[in-house]
Parts: C-alpha cells; structure tokens; sequence
C-alpha cells in the first residue's frame, strides 16, 4: 500500500510563486510580442499603437502617438481623386479620407490648403470635434497621391497650433511612415 505524501506548506507557498512567476513571464511576452509586431518608438518619440478601424471603415494602416497628438495613416490603393494630378479640390480630399472615421461630429474649419510630402503633392484641411468632456480637439485629414495610390491620414491633435501642425506633417515624411508606405506598396 503506497502512503499518502503530504506536501509542506513552504512546497505550495514554492509552487505558487512558481506558477505566479510564469504567468508574469508569460505577459510580458505576450506584451513585448504585440510591441514588435506594432513596431519600436522612433526617435522623435512617435510610439506606435494597435490599428483601431476595422477593415471595413479603412484599410489596415498604422496608428502612431506622439507627445500631442495620434496620426492615423493608411494607403488607399488604386486610381482616386484627381489622379494623377494629386488631390486637388476639397471635395476630392474628402472623397479620399473619410475623417468621419475618429468622430462622426467632425466639422471642417475652413477650406483645405495644398500640401507637400516628401516630393509629392496632395491636400490637406483642418477639422474640429467635440470631445466626451465638452473640449474642442482640432485635427487635420491629409490625402496624398504617389502613382495613383493615395496615402491618407489624419492627424488629431492641436491642428491650429501651428508648431503642432508641423510635427504631424514631418512625422508623414519620416523614415519611419515612408518605410511603411513602401514596403505596403511593394507588398500588394
């Protein structure tokens, strides 16, 4: 007859942190997996976060947070707008980019203004929606044409500071957007 084997206090108070430990060690995991497929914080401090539209509100893109503000940035591959003469009227900026995606409360501010990308020329216009505390938040949609694909973004932040302004614009001129934008192009 085999006897029974009492397991000490100090073995389970062992086994339980053991199990503890690799339930920590397996978050971590999870959540360092989840950072490299997102990507790493590029040197302007820009930090990548999970796409939050689904496939059917906009094609899958990338979503970046920096000190002030979110850019959204996403292709739309495929003759639109005024291909291939860039976005050139408001009205093909809107047709490109439905800002509608962040807060259907979105309003424009005033009429849209050209815009240059790295060596590209598209339209960009500024926006306003309330936030869930009453605020006003400012953003600005950008639509630019490359080849009759069209990178769209918006940028939601302060959009009429313009120091702000200009920190979205340079982050879509960055390394760290035009290596996305290529290799999404050369991945279609």
């Amino acid at each position: 007859m085999i006897g029974r084997m009492k397991i000490s206090r100090q073995t389970l108070t062992y086994i339980a942190w053991a199990a503890a430990q690799a339930a920590v060690l397996s978050g971590i995991a999870w959540f360092a997996d989840r950072q490299m497929a997102l990507g790493f914080t590029d040197s302007a401090g820009w930090r990548p976060f999970t796409w939050p539209f689904s496939t059917d509100e906009a094609a899958p893109g990338r979503a970046y947070s920096g000190d002030d503000h979110d850019v959204y940035v996403w292709l739309k591959l495929g003759p639109a707008g005024d291909c291939p003469d860039g976005i050139a009227t408001d009205a093909a900026l809107e047709q490109a980019i439905d800002v509608r995606l962040l807060d259907p409360r979105f309003v424009p501010v005033g009429p849209g203004e050209r815009l240059r990308i790295t060596d590209a020329f598209g339209r960009v216009r500024t926006y306003r929606h309330k936030r869930h505390n009453g605020a006003w938040r400012y953003a600005e949609a950008v639509a630019v044409p490359y080849n009759c694909d069209i990178l769209t973004a918006i940028i939601d932040g302060d959009a009429r500071d313009p120091a702000l302004r200009k920190l979205g614009r340079e982050f879509l001129e960055s390394n760290t957007v035009q290596v996305w934008v290529i290799k999404a192009l050369e991945g279609r």
